[in-house]
């Protein structure tokens, strides 16, 4: 991307018209990227991988919403056609798949920041289709064994964004998770979300990010932790949204988070027959 030349920071030039359509506008992502403006060379190359990844581009997907930003923000002369903004230049814009029954949890970055995650089948990405069966629209398999319990969106949770330090609002997803899947009104002694707990408040008095306990460190094995599991149903994935944004002080979910894990398994196991 040697061609392309970072967008100028307007930050002092006055409100978001004069800076365009940010990242923070359009995805709930934090820090210097969410200042950042949203430019055509950025929405390419995330197209690209989206074709690279999938085959073509994901209606609706981050793609797509990043190519209309970029093309207002283009008309309105923010920003020139060979431009990239300096995040996705320095930190780059990545695709990953991570496997689940029958089919794979699609996550999107920006400069290390998930801004979209989805389930795709392996029939849709081309892959060999398990003992799972046949079909479309997410069809992942015919009975209960197959379908994506909530522990297991947990740990798909640690492998999407298992980097990034765990905080207080990570943790009451985590609680809400565990309850739901246990049927317990407090967090289990010893359970995944009492290590949530424990690490979110520990993170507190942390210095740097680097010592700060992360997500991976506490839901890798979170099957393995948890007294009881269950598929994911919508109504759980209901409890965690409520416990998430109910702690955030802006009322937010982490793009790629505990939230989005459950809310993803639960429309998967919808169309389990």
């Amino acid at each position: 991307m040697s061609q392309e030349q970072p967008v100028r920071d307007q930050s002092q030039e006055g409100g978001v018209h004069a800076q365009g359509i940010r990242y923070g506008d359009v995805f709930g992502v934090t820090g210097d990227l969410a200042g950042q403006t949203i430019a055509p060379q950025d929405a390419a190359t995330m197209q690209r991988a989206e074709y690279a990844t999938l085959g073509a581009p994901q209606p609706g997907g981050p793609a797509d919403v990043m190519a209309s930003a970029a093309t207002l923000n283009q008309y309105t002369g923010v920003v020139r056609g060979n431009q990239a903004s300096a995040a996705a230049c320095e930190q780059g814009i990545t695709i990953t798949k991570t496997p689940v029954h029958g089919g794979k949890i699609i996550t999107e970055f920006v400069a290390g920041q998930a801004v979209g995650q989805y389930a795709v089948t392996d029939a849709q990405l081309g892959d060999e289709v398990g003992s799972g069966g046949q079909g479309g629209g997410g069809y992942l398999g015919d009975d209960d064994n197959t379908k994506l319990t909530i522990g297991e969106a947990l740990e798909a949770t640690a492998r999407a964004i298992g980097n990034e330090p765990i905080n207080a609002s990570d943790a009451e997803a985590i609680r809400a998770a565990e309850t739901t899947a246990s049927g317990a009104d407090v967090a289990i002694p010893g359970g995944v979300a009492d290590a949530a707990l424990a690490a979110a408040s520990a993170n507190t008095w942390a210095t740097t990010d680097q010592a700060k306990i992360k997500i991976a460190d506490v839901l890798s094995n979170a099957t393995e932790k948890m007294p009881a599991d269950k598929p994911a149903e919508p109504e759980d994935a209901a409890e965690v949204f409520d416990a998430e944004t109910g702690s955030e002080k802006h009322g937010k979910t982490r793009p790629g988070g505990v939230t989005a894990a459950v809310a993803t398994a639960a429309r998967i196991n919808q169309d389990v027959n």
